[in-house]
């Protein structure tokens, strides 16, 4: 019978016997632990030698002998020798000492487990009978694609632990557009306050028992003011719980995200900010729109349309080398165009106005400066909107319209 468990080795003395290959692969798992590894070896393979002096370990150059075992809580053997690795194996167990035994077909009195990690989950597997390293891995390959994907239950379930929030950029909306991290974070939360934009689909492949809070500003109604989500998240995490702020795009792109944070710092709470994309560079991509391109626009202004016209957005909207995007400007639409044509953009500036997206109701409307206006408004353009404003905005630049989208074109 085997049983598998999870061992500290932090601080704790590991002996490798053998120089070769698989020392040189399982090496970086005793060091990734905190183990202070020796290797005793009359010779060692490149790859064993780079691991030594790059982590200054100590190597004893010679064929193991009976009394290098003492001290060891741990030795793993991989002579290439199987007499050899049998005897080191042997002397383990009479001194009582965990010994993994590398060689072909042998057992010691510990298995290495095919592992993979989700925070701090660790998930090993192995063959209960005889040595199987391929259907090992194989099986955690397919736990940590789910793992990733955060479709296992990775909740703590024993009360008690700190709390904490974590702030996830969710991306323009797709859940295959939310990171890997982001994921694995819902996955543990024991609480989601979420915005109304980004990856919402998501919240319903949450596990029974999390609490979904939404808190979602819209258009002229915010469900909650900025100061009381800052204090939500702290109340939360002060009661141990484990805090997702999900958002859509990046949180510090015009998220409010340094906000929170900072809420959080001066509260004494641990936090942590996931990158997602924004929707700046996001949806005008999704219209087939490259915010920067060789040749046409060598530089980037975003711009949030609720504020007063700047002294840099009025120069960004009067240099045709620059694109200017501006996120939350229907309603300022006509201040905008206002403020170009005073700095002195053209009228025939290309403008593109890429209405939900990523999303199945997609819409995009390709127009100029001096007839966005009207053109808005005969299309009923609504938020959420992104605005572009630059030669990037202009009509087959990359390819021909109807190849790019089947977004309409004004």
């Amino acid at each position: 019978m085997t049983i598998m468990m999870g061992i500290s080795l932090t601080g704790r003395r590991v002996l490798m016997v053998g120089g070769g290959a698989v020392t040189a692969r399982r090496l970086p798992r005793f060091l990734d632990e905190g183990a202070e590894v020796v290797v005793v070896a009359p010779a060692l393979a490149a790859a064993t030698r780079e691991l030594i002096l790059r982590h200054d370990l100590e190597w004893i150059p010679r064929e193991a002998r009976a009394d290098d075992v003492q001290g060891a809580w741990m030795v793993h053997t991989a002579t290439g020798d199987r007499r050899a690795d049998d005897e080191v194996a042997g002397e383990c167990e009479r001194r009582r000492v965990l010994c993994v035994n590398a060689s072909d077909g042998a057992h010691g009195t510990a298995r290495m487990t095919a592992q993979t990690r989700s925070g701090d989950v660790v998930v090993g597997a192995m063959s209960h009978d005889g040595v199987d390293p391929g259907r090992a891995a194989a099986v955690r390959d397919a736990v940590g694609a789910q793992l990733r994907d955060g479709r296992l239950p990775l909740r703590a379930r024993r009360a008690g632990g700190p709390g904490r929030v974590d702030l996830v950029g969710g991306g323009p909306g797709p859940a295959d557009l939310l990171t890997v991290r982001g994921r694995r974070l819902l996955a543990e939360a024991d609480v989601v306050v979420a915005d109304r934009l980004g990856p919402t689909d998501v919240l319903r492949e949450l596990e029974g028992g999390v609490e979904v809070i939404d808190v979602g500003k819209r258009p002229g109604r915010h469900t909650m003011p900025q100061e009381q989500i800052n204090a939500l998240l702290v109340a939360l995490a002060r009661e141990g719980k484990r805090v997702v702020r999900l958002k859509g795009g990046d949180a510090f792109v015009y998220g409010r995200g340094g906000e929170e944070v900072a809420a959080c710092l001066a509260a004494g709470i641990p936090v942590e900010v996931v990158p997602g994309l924004t929707s700046a560079v996001s949806v005008p991509q999704a219209a087939g729109i490259p915010v920067t391109h060789r040749g046409t626009s060598a530089g980037l202004h975003v711009v949030n349309g609720q504020a007063e016209v700047s002294p840099s957005t009025l120069a960004a909207l009067a240099d045709e080398t620059v694109t200017t995007v501006v996120l939350m400007g229907v309603a300022a639409l006509p201040r905008l165009v206002a403020a170009a044509r005073e700095a002195g953009a053209p009228d025939e500036r290309p403008v593109a106005i890429v209405e939900r997206g990523h999303t199945p109701e997609q819409r995009t409307t390709r127009t100029t400066l001096g007839r966005v206006l009207a053109d808005a408004a005969a299309a009923g353009v609504r938020n959420p909107a992104v605005i572009v404003v630059g030669e990037v905005a202009r009509v087959g630049l990359l390819l021909a319209e109807p190849a790019l989208t089947g977004d309409a074109t004004s």
